[in-house]
């Protein structure tokens, strides 16, 4: 679809629009963003989602009796979880795109934003006035709204302070701006640091859709350890202190070791390329939960398609794909490419391919990143 044109997910936007106007600046309701829509996951399902092991999930009670909020990581099994009859309590479903197709097809409707930002799926279930409190989000999210209604304030405050006397982050003070319920079909997109409540007007279900906005510290924690682990730094040359005296203070830490260990980080990141590759990696790393099934990987020849649970990126030098980086250029680059974009290659993309490309597909046929299209 022309980036141009009025996209199904935004009303009378289109993409070009939404992002020059709304993405990170400005919170945008759209009315029957998905008109029809009906839950992808049936309840049970979804219960039955939270009591897996490989899946992220969190129960959130209000207790009314005393104002206290309960917080439950799970697994959960359906025994665990309070009546359907009980209100105020919510069930947080994490990374359900990556466990059904249905949800995997929603997901992709908002690849007009780039793929390295996206971070899951999440289903929130409520039973009648559910939520989780007044917050703030650190990343981008749009809130589709999928069964019954939940009513959202929204405040575009400066303090975003919190309470240290309950288990979730909750602002310490709130006060909506604007309110609005939300019926099957419509959506809200919050920027991050907008705050937010949420409350279900009886049983609900609501679909997040999150993208990751990374603090420079979160991507020096993340980034810095991996170069540990790649041939970046060309110079072997140890540590030598052969001009060191004797000295008086023996606890105190040489300048000189510290300008070679300065020296050896800076050559590191000096490195051409280097930043950008453990960058791949890490944006393209499938999260701990999720794991592959290997298999026999026939049927390739008549072209392929990427496991649902599979991340594939890349840039001008590399592909990534489920935390790995392939050097590749010419055509190979160019099909791979088309592969990461769509998510498929046909038949003939397949036949013009090269035997080394063939081979690199089989591979990642093996270890269950991609299947036989219509298999």
């Amino acid at each position: 679809m022309k980036k141009t044109l009025p996209h199904p997910l935004l009303g009378t936007l289109s993409a070009e629009s939404f992002m020059r106007r709304y993405w990170q600046k400005k919170p945008l309701l759209i009315r029957q963003a998905v008109a029809g829509i009906q839950p992808l996951l049936s309840r049970q399902q979804l219960f039955a989602l939270a009591e897996s092991q490989v899946v992220e999930s969190r129960l959130v009670v209000n207790d009314t009796h005393t104002g206290q909020w309960r917080l439950k990581s799970g697994p959960l099994v359906r025994r665990s979880l309070p009546s359907l009859k009980q209100s105020h309590w919510t069930l947080l479903v994490q990374g359900v795109d990556l466990h059904d197709d249905h949800v995997a097809q929603l997901r992709d409707q908002f690849r007009f934003i780039p793929d390295a930002r996206l971070d899951d799926v999440m289903i929130s279930y409520a039973t009648d006035q559910g939520g989780v409190g007044p917050h703030f989000d650190s990343y981008d999210v749009f809130l589709l709204q999928v069964h019954g209604q939940r009513r959202w304030g929204i405040s575009q405050q400066k303090d975003l302070s919190l309470r240290d006397d309950v288990p979730l982050k909750i602002l310490r003070k709130f006060k909506a701006e604007e309110t609005w319920v939300l019926n099957p079909g419509d959506m809200l997109y919050l920027p991050p640091q907008c705050a937010h409540e949420g409350v279900a007007l009886g049983e609900c279900m609501t679909y997040s859709i999150g993208f990751k906005a990374q603090t420079p510290q979160a991507l020096a924690q993340q980034l810095l350890p991996r170069f540990a682990d790649m041939d970046v730094v060309k110079e072997t040359a140890r540590y030598r202190d052969q001009t060191q005296a004797a000295t008086d203070h023996p606890a105190r830490i040489p300048e000189h070791l510290q300008a070679f260990t300065h020296h050896a980080l800076a050559s590191a990141l000096r490195q051409k390329h280097a930043s950008e590759k453990v960058l791949g990696e890490w944006l393209s790393e499938p999260k701990a939960q999720v794991w592959f099934d290997t298999q026999d990987p026939k049927g390739l020849q008549k072209g392929v398609v990427l496991d649902r649970k599979t991340k594939m990126l890349y840039d001008q030098r590399y592909v990534y794909i489920n935390g790995e980086s392939w050097r590749c250029a010419g055509a190979d680059a160019r099909t791979l490419r088309s592969l990461a974009d769509k998510r498929f290659l046909n038949h003939q993309q397949i036949q013009q391919s090269s035997e080394t490309l063939l081979a690199v597909l089989e591979e990642w046929g093996q270890s269950g990143w991609l299947h036989p299209q219509g298999g």
